[in-house]
Formats: C-alpha cells, sequence, structure tokens
C-alpha cells in the first residue's frame, strides 16, 4: 500500500514464474525444516498462525479448493502460503484476480517474527513450484506491495521476474487498473498480467475509462 493511508490509490509490483524456467539452487533454509501441504485437519494451528479468532475462514478457504504449503520447523509452523488456481482477493490491492486454466495465484504468506531471515519464504515458495511444475501447470503469479521490500527479496531469490507495476484505484465502485510493464518484459507477458488482474470482460470498459482520464499513465486493464 501507498505510505499516506489517505491515497486511496493501492500501488504493488505483480511477478510471474513460468513453470519450464528452472527453480534457482541455494534456497534451503538456513535451519534444519520441513515443507508440507496442509489440510482441513491444521486449521485451528493454521488459524493461530494468521492471527483469527477462529478457524472458518482457514476451513472456507480449503473448502473452495484453495491449498494452503506451510514450513515447520521443530513440529511448530513456522511459515505459510496459499494457492489459488481459479480466482483470488490481492488483499492489498483490493483487487480480484482470475487465472486462466494451468495458472496458479500465490498469495497470503507470511512468516513468523521469530524465524524470519532463515529463507523460510523462499523454501516454501520453491516447494509449491516443484508441486505446481509436476502437476504440469504453466506459469505462477504473485503480486507484492510495492513498500514489501523484503518479500520482494525473497520472491526474485525464488525465481521470479516482476512483470508489471501496478496501481489500483476505484471508480464509481469499480476496479480502475494501470499496469506499466517492466523494461524488457514482453508485451504478450505483460498482457497476460493485464488479463489476470481483471479479466477479458472487464478490459474494454476500463480501458475507455482510463484514456477518458486525464493524465493518466501506463496501459489499463
Amino acid at each position: 500500500m501507498t505510505p499516506a493511508d489517505s491515497d486511496p490509490r493501492r500501488h504493488g509490483i505483480f511477478w510471474v514464474f513460468h513453470l519450464d524456467w528452472p527453480t534457482p539452487p541455494g534456497l534451503a533454509p538456513r535451519l534444519p525444516a520441513s515443507v508440507v501441504r496442509l489440510g482441513p485437519e491444521a486449521a485451528e494451528p493454521l488459524a493461530r498462525a494468521m492471527r483469527l479468532d477462529d478457524p472458518a475462514e482457514v476451513l472456507r478457504r480449503f473448502e473452495a479448493g484453495r491449498r494452503c504449503y506451510a514450513a515447520q520447523v521443530e513440529g511448530a509452523l513456522a511459515a505459510y502460503g496459499w494457492v489459488s488456481f481459479i480466482e483470488e482477493m490481492i488483499g492489498e490491492m483490493r483487487l480480484r484476480v482470475r487465472m486462466v486454466p494451468g495458472e496458479a495465484y500465490i498469495w497470503d504468506c507470511a512468516t513468523a517474527p521469530a524465524h524470519r531471515q532463515q529463507r523460510l519464504y523462499t523454501a516454501l515458495l520453491a516447494h509449491i513450484l516443484d508441486e505446481l511444475r509436476a502437476e504440469g501447470l504453466c506459469r505462477a503469479w504473485i503480486g507484492t506491495d510495492r513498500e514489501n521490500v523484503a518479500s520482494q527479496k525473497g520472491i526474485a531469490t525464488c525465481g521470479f521476474r516482476p512483470v508489471a507495476d501496478v496501481v489500483v484505484e476505484h471508480v464509481l465502485g469499480m476496479p480502475l487498473v494501470r499496469a506499466r510493464g517492466w523494461p524488457g518484459v514482453p508485451e504478450h507477458i505483460v498482457e497476460a498480467a493485464r488479463g489476470v488482474l481483471l479479466g477479458d470482460r472487464d478490459r474494454a470498459w476500463l480501458a475507455a475509462l482510463s484514456s477518458a482520464r486525464p493524465g493518466s499513465d501506463g496501459a489499463s486493464v
């Protein structure tokens, strides 16, 4: 999010990992840890790690087909991350993303304060990418708040590449998204990111609205 709470816009970076890319070497955590896929039986400890009052939200996510992976240290949950395959809400950006078949979106990742700086996040991401690759998926997306440098560092270390800077603001109750591709990123990849960010159904309306707004920068989706 932007530093000023009064700014209604949300600024972020959208990243991609093509699953035919090799996972970079040297991503093992700096302490003994195991990465596992969690199920509904882990709803209560997962809810505690997510600072939720009860596991109802966790159970709803599992029931909707979302997955959760966790890094465990001495049997305790030290880091976690969620994966969706159809659509998901980016909380930081206040935007719903929509994937096409063969794509996944990684979101709501966190590491317990006591276990930060131990490469648990990169190990978690690497494990998720390995599983998605083994299942035959083609691409994984992830979004970060522009100010979250620590998360960006872990994502880049794991091999994700930044695709576009994204600005989101809501106009007449609809999200207006401006996505400016990073230098050197092929336009078809930037367009794929724009498709995920809002989907083809909304793009014509938003593009028309953006073209009517003075001073709009970047391409709108």
